[in-house]
């Protein structure tokens, strides 16, 4: 009997022999032509700067394009079946930073049927060898930085369906460019620099799905003739300068549009009844036009609007949904910026996919209904809202509430004790109101979610709960201008996420909240309270902008009081090449809260001011009317970033540090009612950023220093300060002559070298200055340490035995 093992291992020899005989039998066969391959490299080889490691697609992966693998098998490539000829390139985010060659290996590809180069850094102007890929259905070369004009041999691309370009800054006439591109299904050519002109008549584009302009410049009446395309699916119009009422037409019973967005233009008159013929249209975005009139309730007759943007228009009187359908699915409703007044309707509560509601900034009164609070996102800012009305306990047991915006009301009495049922709720704004009493203990069950909780200005008063335990994905908070006491909760220590703190306004009574340094607050604000004591900063490495004014604090500020502070130390202008948002109004608060618009009260060029936005690159330090002494740190001068500074209504000495003068962001210095001494440094005048400065009641003396932004001060500028020379270059001559002799102008001597550095060093964290040696250390007389290691002067320098 032959054992049961032979059979089994003769069978796996027999399988192997099989497997073997298979490979050698049959050779692998590349799908991928050579000639393909070879364009493909070429292509890629023209880009010698692009980025091949990196990307934000999850998927990306272009090492496979090399010449031991099949091209069809490559990373964004696909190739037809039986040809083996390159059918499809995909390059997506991937960073390519050159510009397209007219000759490129990319149009040795004739059988492209799908051509995708978004968000590559590609720029330069489009070759017109793209008309040479005749078999191109889909050609998306958006997010990049492509100039001029759009190639003629594009429109006349007879299989091309979907062209999107947007997102560069390609210019030329609309009319001119797509005149017989008649066939397209999608075009998109929203942000870029078209020539301004009213948009010609369409109605010959029969196939349009899609049509995306916005973010350009056309003007003229709305275009009518667009709505006769029965296939058309959505329209935007955004961002143009289009003007006049707009009107439909006679709109076919066929229509498929879907969604519409006519936002940021100069559109006026009402709502046309016409609307209501688009049975299909789920989006509409109205908002940032001068549209009028009554409450338009059309819209609400549509049971296929989901979605509906009416801000910032000219709306006027009460709100009426009408006879609200049962089978409506709206659920994002914003009528935000308007004019409408008296109460919300009670019927608002049919619309029973409602997840989103927005009536801020208008004239709204009365109750809040119950109803409103099983919303997911709730916003009645800027009205004059009241008191709530009741909710079912059913209702509060489900509630999704994540966003409530109550702000800048009417509201009064204790805090809402419903709110802190509320256990998803990640946004409460309940500031510019009058509620008063304790901050209940309940608020700790809602810190466990809150990311920004906002009490300003209110009659809150007694201790403040220390109710931030599980608070870790709070960003800001903001009790500022109440009555609150007592000290800070240590709870907050737990909020390692929070980036704004602002007490302003309350009657703490603390030392410096120095446990606060190990999170990451970019925003600091316990201006006008009762701190007190030393300004110990042992961390803030992250602290941008820091108010501590108006309190009892003292003390002298070491040399190196500033040198941990990293954030003012490497922050520098972009320029507007740099950062596209560069120069505009951007919110103070915490990441991740664009749209909000809390306020923040600043000393801002010798102004107080109330900020709703301030720039992104906004940097602050505040330490005025407290009772600090001694010299203001030379290190000041390594707050490369710093553009306001506000030491005034102290107890400073000695000179003013020469090493302000690195500042070369600054914008705003106030250093009066000190007692400061001595020059001011000339080397201030070369500041030409600094617009504000205030140097007033001290014991300054010497020239005024040269230089414009100096001679276009105020005289009171520099008041109270009677050894100050050249005045009259601001102020004018006295009146009254005097012959009094003048005393000789006291010749300044050369203060003590400084050589306690290792100390000051040890004890306020290494650092910049972490490469000082101990035992020898390089110092000079007042300033020079600080200019030798700008470079900016030369200066002699001496060695220090440090024992």
């Amino acid at each position: 009997m032959i054992p049961c093992q032979f059979y089994c291992f003769s069978g796996i020899v027999i399988t192997l022999y099989i497997l073997v005989l298979h490979t050698f039998a049959s050779p692998t066969v590349h799908l991928c032509r050579h000639d393909q391959r070879d364009a493909l490299l070429e292509f890629i080889h023209e880009f010698p700067k692009a980025d091949m490691k990196s990307s934000s697609n999850d998927d990306y992966d272009m090492s496979s394009w090399n010449k031991s693998s099949d091209c069809c098998s490559w990373w964004g490539i696909t190739c037809d079946a039986e040809s083996g000829q390159v059918i499809s390139l995909e390059l997506i985010n991937v960073a390519l930073n050159n510009s397209l060659k007219s000759n490129s290996g990319l149009f040795k590809l004739p059988y492209l049927q799908t051509l995708i180069l978004s968000n590559c850094n590609l720029y330069g102007e489009i070759p017109s060898s793209f008309g040479n890929l005749s078999h191109l259905i889909q050609l998306h070369i958006s997010v990049n930085k492509l100039v001029g004009q759009v190639p003629v041999s594009i429109g006349i691309l007879t299989q091309l369906r979907d062209l999107t370009l947007y997102g560069n800054k390609l210019s030329g006439k609309f009319s001119v460019l797509f005149a017989n591109s008649t066939q397209l299904f999608t075009l998109d050519l929203s942000y870029n620099y078209f020539e301004p002109e009213p948009l010609p008549d369409m109605s010959r584009f029969h196939s349009l799905k899609i049509f995306e302009v916005s973010g350009n410049s056309f003007f003229g009446s709305f275009p009518t003739y667009l709505f006769t395309i029965p296939s058309l699916e959505w329209v935007n119009l955004g961002e143009n300068n289009f003007t006049g009422p707009i009107d439909f037409g006679n709109v076919s019973l066929f229509s498929r549009l879907q969604f519409l967005y006519l936002a940021d233009n100069k559109f006026d008159g009402r709502i046309p009844e016409s609307i209501s013929k688009f049975l299909t249209l789920k989006e509409l975005d109205l908002h940032n036009n001068s549209f009028s009139g009554p409450f338009p309730t059309t819209l609400f007759t549509m049971p296929s609007l989901q979605w509906a943007d009416l801000a910032r228009n000219q709306f006027e009187g009460t709100i009426d949904f009408g006879n609200i359908l049962s089978s409506s699915n709206l659920g994002v409703l914003d009528l935000s910026d308007n004019k409408f007044d008296g109460q919300i309707p009670e019927s608002i509560s049919k619309f029973l996919k409602l997840a989103e509601l927005d009536l801020s900034n208008n004239k709204l009164e009365g109750k809040v209904p119950g109803c409103l609070l099983r919303l997911e996102s709730l916003k009645l800012s800027h009205n004059s809202f009241s008191s709530f009305g009741k909710s079912s306990q059913v209702m509060m047991d489900q509630a999704q509430m994540r966003e409530l915006r109550l702000d800048s009301n009417s509201f009064h009495g204790p805090f809402p004790h419903w709110i802190c049922k509320l256990g998803l709720l990640d946004f409460l704004d309940l500031s510019n109101n009058s509620f008063n009493g304790s901050v209940p203990p309940c608020v700790r069950s809602l810190a466990v979610s809150l990311r920004v909780l906002n009490l300003r200005n209110n009659n809150f008063s007694g201790i403040f709960p220390d109710v931030f335990v599980n608070a870790s994905r709070l960003m800001e908070l903001d009790v500022s201008r109440n009555r609150l006491e007592g000290k800070l909760p240590k709870s907050l220590i737990n909020c390692t996420n929070m980036e704004l703190l602002n007490v302003e306004g309350n009657k703490f009574k603390d030392t410096f909240p120095s446990w606060l340094g190990s999170l990451q607050l970019q925003i600091l604000i316990l201006r006008s309270n009762q701190f007190y004591g030393p300004l110990i900063f042992t961390e803030f490495q992250t602290l941008k902008v820091i108010d501590v004014s108006h309190n009892d604090f003292s003390g002298t500020l070491p040399t190196f009081y500033f040198s941990n502070w990293l954030e003012m130390i490497q922050r520098n202008t972009l320029s507007p090449d740099d950062d596209p948002y560069m120069g505009s109004n951007l919110v103070y608060f915490p990441r991740g809260f664009g749209s909000y618009t809390s306020s923040m009260e600043i000393v801002h060029k010798g102004v107080e001011t109330e900020f709703e936005k301030i720039r992104e690159d906004y940097t602050s330090i505040d330490f005025s009317s407290n009772m600090f002494e001694g010299k203001i740190p030379e290190s000041t001068g390594l707050l490369k970033g710093l553009r306001y500074l506000n030491l005034s209504n102290n107890a400073f000495t000695s000179n003013i540090p020469q090493s302000l003068a690195y500042l070369t962001n600054l914008e705003s210095l106030d250093v009066s009612k000190n007692h400061l001494s001595g020059q001011i440094p000339p080397d201030l005048g070369e500041l030409f950023s600094l617009s504000t400065m205030n140097f007033a009641h001290n014991n300054l003396q010497g020239p005024i220093p040269q230089g414009t932004q100096f001679h276009r001060q105020n005289c009171s500028s520099f008041m109270d300060n009677p050894k100050l020379s050249n005045l009259e270059d601001l102020c004018g001559k006295p009146h009254d002559s005097d012959d009094t002799p003048q005393e000789p102008e006291e010749v300044l001597e050369p203060e003590e070298p400084v050589i306690n550095w290792i100390a000051a060093a040890i004890a306020y964290g290494p650092g910049v200055f972490c490469g000082l040696v101990i035992g020898h250390i390089f110092v000079s007389h007042k300033h020079e340490w600080f200019m030798e290691k700008f470079g900016r002067k030369k200066s002699r320098a001496v060695i220090i035995s440090v024992r």
